[in-house]
């Protein structure tokens, strides 16, 4: 069988062709579940004839296939049996499973931290390039200490001191990834809204403005300014972060998050319909000439209201 595609495994490729950096839990799961589904189609299975060995439905074939839950062995064993691999390539599938199941750095957060974000920074870390579009609050990503605190303040207001630190610095560790050897090319398109919402107070927002400022100085990151009477004509009521993948896997998902939990879009049609809205409003944010414009006057905003010198 073919390759499906540039950079994307056949199942003439060894099922593990990644090194040792590359060998991230959701990367393995991804290029796991890949593989599973070139097996699945080698032999002219449907979903539905995969679902009976593995006593599940054919949402958990196409979930395990897509890299959406994480593996576990008895299903994995089951698969193994049933499409009668070599015991050459038993051995890859299973060592591409003990990837899968290593735990990852952010797991000591998990006290404070949904699942649905969790997997977010997994993904992450195996992405090539991260497409997202905030309308609220400035992304994870780009934020600096005092601003994630008060954001996290602001929708976690009971919570304890200690749980609100945790949480902050499990943001700043996040950060390292765009400065990562692996780094990823980040584009981020923030609604003008971003820069006059008072996160934290005039102080908060002075510095947090100035990071936004030199963090696009760097050559993997984009910050695009959404302006109001340009996104009015595409721009969601929510955010909407697009993954792009280079591992193997599925190239690509989206994630749309609410308040108290978040979607993952995989299926490649609705993939397809977020990726046309990211890039609507990347044709109508502003150039990097004008976003610059636009930040430096909402600094001088925040400094005459008293947040700071300069």
């Amino acid at each position: 069988m073919s390759a499906s595609g540039p950079g994307r495994p056949s199942l003439t490729d060894p099922v593990v062709p990644m090194s040792r950096q590359q060998a991230r839990p959701e990367v393995a799961a991804r290029v796991l579940g890949e593989y599973l589904r070139l097996l699945r189609k080698e032999q002219g299975f449907a979903l539905k004839d995969v679902a009976g060995p593995i006593r599940g439905s054919i949402a958990k074939v196409s979930r395990l296939e897509r890299g959406v839950s994480p593996p576990k062995e008895r299903d994995i064993e089951d698969l193994i049996r049933f499409f009668r691999v070599s015991d050459e390539r038993a051995r890859e599938i299973r060592a591409l499973l003990r990837q899968a199941q290593e735990s990852p750095w952010w797991k000591q957060f998990s006290d404070v931290t949904p699942e649905y974000l969790r997997r977010l920074i997994g993904l992450e870390g195996a992405a090539v390039g991260i497409y997202t579009y905030e309308n609220h609050v400035v992304p994870g990503l780009l934020q600096t200490p005092e601003y994630a605190r008060a954001v996290i303040r602001a929708a976690l207001p009971n919570a304890q001191d200690e749980d609100v630190e945790r949480r902050v610095t499990l943001r700043m560790t996040r950060q390292r990834l765009i400065h990562s050897p692996q780094r990823p090319r980040v584009v981020a398109l923030l609604d003008e809204g971003i820069l006059r919402r008072p996160v934290g107070g005039a102080a908060v927002m002075c510095a947090q403005l100035e990071h936004l400022r030199e963090v696009a100085l760097l050559e993997n990151v984009h910050v695009r300014i959404v302006e109001f009477d340009k996104g009015a004509c595409c721009a969601p009521s929510y955010p909407i972060t697009r993954l792009h993948f280079g591992d193997g896997g599925p190239s690509q998902l989206v994630y749309v998050e609410h308040i108290e939990s978040a979607h993952y879009v995989t299926r490649a049609s609705e993939v397809e319909q977020y990726r046309v809205v990211l890039d609507k409003i990347n044709q109508v944010a502003a150039d990097r000439r004008r976003t610059r414009e636009l930040v430096d006057e909402a600094i001088d905003g925040y400094r005459a209201r008293g947040g700071g010198a300069g």
